[in-house]
């Protein structure tokens, strides 16, 4: 992990452009809690985590610097000082665990058997069994959540380069989504940090931002908008011949219960002894190979939503680490950079668990 965080702290560094007063564009030395400026590359005011903006070296620059006292400035933004709201990793790993407590919709260990087979970091199909062997669908797929989230499923294509549109019953889809999640303990207790950390006002401004990072759309390919992290990182997508994306369990069990995906093998398993376990897997999604993909197994959809929501708002681009079950737990998200929303606000491009 320290070496693949060196690699994109060199990597803020590489590129200068002639013409800047302060050094790299794409980094915050020198410039912690300077104007917003539109023709930035990112930004280092303390409203860039709101806005999910901030440059890589953010937080090592202009966080650590209010701390000790030096490379600090005047709060030109007024809404909320860095100091004060910033996000620790403490905190983070104390709402992970509320978070964590708080899914009461999360699979019992009676509720899924699955069938893992081989330990292999081979690219070949070494388990001739399905994963799953038994999933409870009356007691799991019935609850509000996991029912309005398999609705979301058949909304998109895989492709990239096919561009989605649509309906007005989907785009009904998505905001039932939206307000099921929200009546959960866990988004109330995700809502309730991020609030106190002055990252939205009110709930329905978070809800609408969770739309607009989740599924608004843009274009992975040319200008199709054939993609939005929600369909990246819960659906999954096809590039190039090769899967990319395809993070969720819920997906998984429902392709291969019908036959489209084809388990190979795993290659990590959580310490978690109980659901919501993470999964290491290698599979085969009608003729399209995914090489190595992580998956929360068990988890409700809201637990999986929230943790990655709260990643990318707190640490949009970087490992996120945090705890759940009294175990560490690292995710990494991904912002989207080519294109924007609201006052140049980023979309999620993609999330997933790394090791800790």
């Amino acid at each position: 992990m320290k070496t693949w965080a060196c690699l994109l702290l060199a990597g803020a560094f590489c590129s200068l452009a002639s013409g800047s007063l302060y050094g790299p564009p794409d980094s915050c030395k020198g410039r912690c809690n300077e104007k917003y400026n539109p023709k930035d590359v990112c930004h280092c005011n303390s409203k860039c985590e709101q806005h999910q903006n901030c440059c890589e070296d953010y937080h090592s620059h202009c966080q650590q610097a209010n701390a000790d006292g030096k490379e600090t400035g005047t709060v030109l933004d007024g809404e909320f000082s860095s100091s004060d709201d910033a996000i620790t990793n403490e905190e983070l790993q104390q709402t992970s665990e509320q978070l964590y407590q708080s899914d009461i919709n999360r699979a019992g260990e009676a509720d899924i058997t699955l069938n893992k087979q081989h330990l292999a970091s081979k690219n070949q199909d070494q388990s001739p069994e399905p994963l799953f062997s038994y999933v409870n669908q009356e007691k799991l797929f019935s609850k509000p959540t996991y029912a309005s989230f398999i609705k979301l499923l058949d909304n998109y294509h895989k492709s990239v380069g096919t561009g989605e549109e649509f309906t007005a019953e989907q785009l009904k889809e998505q905001d039932n989504f939206l307000s099921e999640v929200m009546k959960t303990e866990v988004m109330k207790v995700l809502y309730k940090f991020l609030h106190s950390k002055h990252r939205y006002g009110t709930e329905a401004e978070f809800v609408a931002d969770l739309k607009e990072i989740w599924f608004g759309l843009y274009s992975r390919g040319k200008d199709e908008h054939d993609s939005s992290g929600f369909e990246h990182v819960f659906i999954g997508e096809v590039k190039k011949g090769k899967v990319s994306g395809f993070h969720n369990w819920i997906r998984f069990y429902l392709l291969e219960k019908q036959g489209i995906i084809n388990y190979f093998s795993y290659n990590y398993d959580g310490p978690w002894t109980s659901y919501p376990d993470v999964l290491g897997l290698q599979f085969n999604w009608d003729g399209f190979y995914k090489e190595v993909g992580t998956a929360f197994i068990g988890s409700s959809p809201e637990l999986e939503f929230g943790l990655y929501s709260l990643c990318f708002i707190a640490r949009p681009g970087k490992v996120c680490q945090l705890k759940i079950g009294g175990h560490d737990l690292g995710i990494q998200t991904y912002t989207w950079d080519k294109s924007t929303y609201g006052n140049g606000k980023k979309y999620i491009a993609t999330a997933y668990v790394v090791s800790p």
